[in-house]
């Protein structure tokens, strides 16, 4: 499915609020795998429940990356553990590619393998996973790949937080270009539009999104970006 990508945001927004995997908690604020405090997560891992919000997600996927990097641009697909993985696995039947997923640090035991599944040397590898925030976990990704010997120049990602300096940036210096369907900007819209957050709901959120590091700071959180 090919759509401009504001009709795709809204439809993945509104899927999104329908199954209730945006959730808000500012007085007992969530944290993020940085150490980041947040009033607000979104649960991507909830859509393996949902296969029809499941299926549009991945049909709006294949429709964005191939409009974006064309239909043989690949050579495998591979999900970051632990929640990438049923979008690899979803995505590469969708593709008609192998699917590969990759450990955030090899194992300790056996082969001592980070990655897992087959694939050649220069392979050009699409690395998905449900969404990114500052793009740490992603370089991990993407080093564990070129270290194996992989080509990984896209990532593409359910949702996209998009309010924390220098995550698309720090993708792009690493030689990836981010691809995403739905971020928060999107979110609040359908949100304000059905009217399912309070006044005081969309206050807290806005109030994190204008300066996240500000907000987690003074909530015990890191106050700065990791590097």
């Amino acid at each position: 499915m090919v759509l401009d990508d504001a009709a795709a945001a809204r439809l993945v927004a509104a899927g999104l609020l329908d199954i209730e995997a945006v959730h808000l908690r500012p007085d007992e604020p969530f944290t993020y795998t940085s150490g980041l405090k947040s009033p607000v997560y979104v649960d991507c891992r909830k859509v393996i429940a949902f296969p029809r919000l499941r299926g549009l997600i991945i049909s709006l996927m294949v429709g964005q990356i191939m409009a974006r990097a064309g239909a043989e641009a690949f050579d495998a697909v591979a999900g970051g553990e632990t929640a990438g993985i049923p979008y690899a696995a979803w995505l590469s039947d969708a593709l008609g590619l192998p699917m590969l997923y990759v450990r955030k640090k090899p194992k300790g035991f056996g082969r001592l393998a980070q990655i897992e599944g087959d694939f050649s040397a220069g392979a050009r590898v699409l690395l998905v996973e449900d969404l990114a925030t500052d793009g740490g976990s992603k370089i991990v990704f993407v080093d564990a790949l070129r270290a194996a010997g992989a080509s990984v120049a896209h990532c593409q990602v359910v949702f996209h937080h998009d309010v924390f300096p220098g995550s698309s940036g720090r993708l792009a210096d690493a030689g990836v270009q981010l691809h995403t369907l739905a971020r928060w900007s999107d979110v609040l819209d359908v949100a304000k539009q059905r009217e399912a957050l309070s006044a005081n709901d969309l206050k807290a959120v806005r109030a994190f999104l204008e300066d996240p590091y500000r907000w987690s700071g003074a909530r015990g959180g890191i106050s700065a970006p990791d590097g």
